[in-house]
């Protein structure tokens, strides 16, 4: 054990000590002059939480497969957010999540501070629900532990009452439980480490609030709070239930909804309060290929019911704002999570994730070479396509439209080795790079219902002599992905057909690099990335 705690913490440091110092040319809520444009992060933060401690909130997110997991964030005023770290550098059980698993591993979690630690709480729909802790948020954190096995468990939230008893409030997941829309509540040990009793169901959600799920637990004026979306991911409201005892039983009231805004499904999310008193709501909005986006929403409390947005006609239920004041701080300064990469330093960059827990032999930043050496494994026997491909390195779509471009040379030693670049989901598309005889072929492939076992489809393919080469790929709003590329770093050209991205399972689309070969190569070959640019 000792060992394996060992081995978190020297993770966790190593993903901590990335420095950020650009901002994004692409999307900045921060408008400059006293407001903030929603949403603050144009990026798959999806079922945020967050906590404030002293004059910084910090949030926490579901990361799914994709690993590192649990992205931390930091906050002077709601708006600016830093990506300082992650709180899970691999996932557990190791050997499980060693292979691809997309869709599972760390759904929607819970951040807490309590007597000096920060705790996360976080489910694995298919083990049960886990908790690690930090002295600092910026880590290093404990390797997990099983706070509640069990298979459909979801969406834990903890409170510590004021007489220091505990509790985890969670959900379930038709999927794996055969029921949802039920909210639980069990005792929990006061170092929060282990529930201590069975569960008492407090709501069910069926008739009036289905897929009611992701609750968050509060306490206010004698009041047990529920903040709990409802109604489903793209089209659902957000619920809020008081009751004065625990167990209940609960009130209930939608306190958001979208109303006559662009915002779909406005839910699930955290309520956090300012030094001065004034509450505010983080939550999310499905955007399909964008992923959940991060929203920030004024706040009020009448009659001991939250109001949430903008309540126009006073009835309580608020809508969300898409321009807004912003939350008084006595920090000013402007953050974006990191995008683009020059791969100068011997760690990469906290925006990078990979497809499955990572292997040290996937990659290598050694300086000064300046350079990202991606080595040309084989693809895992018997995949069709980059479904299962676990050392892809990806990132989050950061905004409606944007472009990426990636210099590039192939080293290999035998056909079929190729590096490029990608844009992954349950329909992809890349531009990649390859040995072909005794040169190289620039290739763009399709792959349409990658999950399902489709295989890639060729689009065009065009020879080139080697060596260096720049990769491009224009997103436009929507999704429409057109790739290009060139052989001078000055002129580009189009090459195959426009692609539309779509979504991966539960998470965004993505974009990032790759450099692999058939699962019949010998050894041998890499790619070597110069840098890594993400611009309008």
């Amino acid at each position: 054990m000792k060992a394996i705690v060992f081995f978190f913490l020297l993770c966790c440091c190593a993903f901590t000590s990335y420095a950020q110092t650009t901002l994004s040319k692409t999307w900045v809520s921060d408008q400059g002059n006293g407001q903030y444009k929603n949403p603050v992060l144009h990026a798959d933060y999806s079922d945020p939480d967050a906590v404030r401690v002293g004059d910084y909130y910090y949030m926490t997110a579901s990361s799914f497969n994709c690993t590192p997991g649990l992205p931390v964030l930091k906050s002077a005023d709601l708006v600016n957010w830093q990506l300082i770290g992650y709180a899970l550098p691999r996932q557990i059980p190791v050997e499980h999540f060693n292979e691809v698993r997309n869709g599972e591993g760390v759904w929607a979690p819970a951040i807490r501070y309590h007597k000096g630690l920060f705790y996360i709480y976080y489910p694995d729909p298919d083990f049960g629900i886990y908790v690690v802790t930090a002295k600092h948020a910026e880590g290093p954190w404990s390797a997990p532990e099983l706070v509640l096995p069990g298979k459909g468990i979801i969406d834990p939230c903890p409170l510590w009452d004021d007489d220091g008893k505990a509790y985890l409030i969670y959900g379930w997941a038709a999927s794996r439980a055969q029921v949802n829309s039920l909210l639980t509540v069990s005792p929990l040990t006061a170092d929060g480490k282990k529930v201590t009793g069975d569960g008492r169901h407090v709501f069910d959600g069926h008739d009036a609030h289905p897929t009611l799920e992701g609750p968050k637990f509060y306490k206010r004026n004698g009041y047990y709070y529920i903040f709990a979306p409802a109604g489903g991911v793209a089209t659902g409201w957000q619920l809020v239930l008081r009751s004065k005892n625990i167990y209940g039983p609960y009130e209930e009231k939608i306190v958001m909804d979208q109303g006559r805004s662009p915002v779909n499904g406005p839910h699930q999310g955290a309520w956090v309060e300012t030094p001065s008193g004034q509450s505010w709501f983080l939550h999310f909005q499905d955007k399909g290929v964008y992923g959940r986006v991060v929203h920030l929403q004024p706040m009020s409390w009448k009659n001991n019911w939250p109001v949430i947005g903008a309540d126009a006609d006073g009835d309580g239920k608020g809508e969300p704002v898409l321009l807004y004041k912003k939350p008084v701080s006595k920090i000013n300064t402007t953050y974006t999570p990191p995008e683009s990469d020059e791969f100068n330093t011997a760690q990469l960059g906290l925006q990078w994730q990979w497809n499955a827990n990572p292997q040290i032999t996937w990659w290598a930043q050694l300086p000064p070479s300046g350079y990202l050496r991606l080595f040309a494994l084989r693809r895992p026997a018997g995949s069709i396509n980059m479904w299962q491909v676990p050392n892809l390195l990806l990132q989050k779509f950061p905004a409606p439209a944007f472009t990426v471009t990636t210099k590039l040379r192939l080293v290999a030693d035998s056909n079929g080795k190729q590096a490029g670049l990608l844009v992954m989901g349950l329909d992809y598309g890349y531009i990649s790079i390859r040995r072909s005889g005794n040169g190289y072929l620039l290739s763009q492939m399709l792959c349409k219902d990658a999950e399902k076992g489709q295989a890639e489809i060729k689009q065009a393919e065009h020879l080139i002599n080697g060596g260096w080469v720049w990769l491009r790929v224009q997103v436009k709003e929507g999704g429409d992905c057109l790739f290009s590329y060139s052989e001078d770093g000055t002129t580009f050209a189009p090459l195959g057909n426009v692609f539309k991205a779509r979504e991966g399972k539960w998470i965004g689309a993505r974009v990032g690099i790759f450099c692999n070969g058939p699962a019949e190569a010998r050894n041998g070959g890499y790619a070597d990335f110069d840098w890594f640019h993400v611009e309008p």
